[in-house]
């Protein structure tokens, strides 16, 4: 099985070194019953210091296709890709399989892998010794648009 050609990726290097920050409230907002106030307690953060753990290994990949959507990640998508960690089953990789980018869910069983999309529309992609593949970093956050 063969990566589908619309499947692309556009990688970023995060600037670590900017000084631009957005106001952050720190205090978190209630998802169920709402609470107090308390005084809109103001901060900064800056999202490039805080979403790279390891800043010299990752980088922001934006998604485009959908054979990730019933895992959340939809076309258009900014993914957070730590290369320093460990790849491990069940987990959300970057792949690079027989020339071509992809983002996959790995399945490791028995005697085989699997890049398993999260879409029925599309097929897993069976690893066998025929194909080059390479693990290229794991994914770590997931920032959407939701408008």
């Amino acid at each position: 099985m063969s990566v589908k050609k619309n499947t692309k990726l556009t990688f970023h290097a995060p600037e670590l070194e900017s000084e631009w920050s957005i106001p952050y409230i720190a205090e978190g907002v209630a998802a169920g019953f709402p609470s107090p106030a308390t005084d809109f307690m103001e901060t900064t953060i800056d999202l490039n210091k805080e979403l790279c753990k390891n800043p010299l290994s990752t980088f922001y990949i934006k998604v485009k296709g959908d054979s990730m959507i019933d895992a959340g990640i939809n076309d258009k998508d900014v993914l957070v890709v730590d290369r320093s960690l460990e790849p491990k089953n069940n987990a959300i990789a970057i792949c690079f399989i027989d020339g071509e980018f992809t983002v996959k869910r790995i399945k490791i069983e028995k005697d085989c892998a699997y890049l398993m999309p999260e879409n029925n529309q599309f097929s897993p992609i069976k690893v066998t010794s025929e194909n080059q593949l390479i693990i290229w970093g794991m994914v770590t956050y997931v920032i959407k648009s939701i408008g």
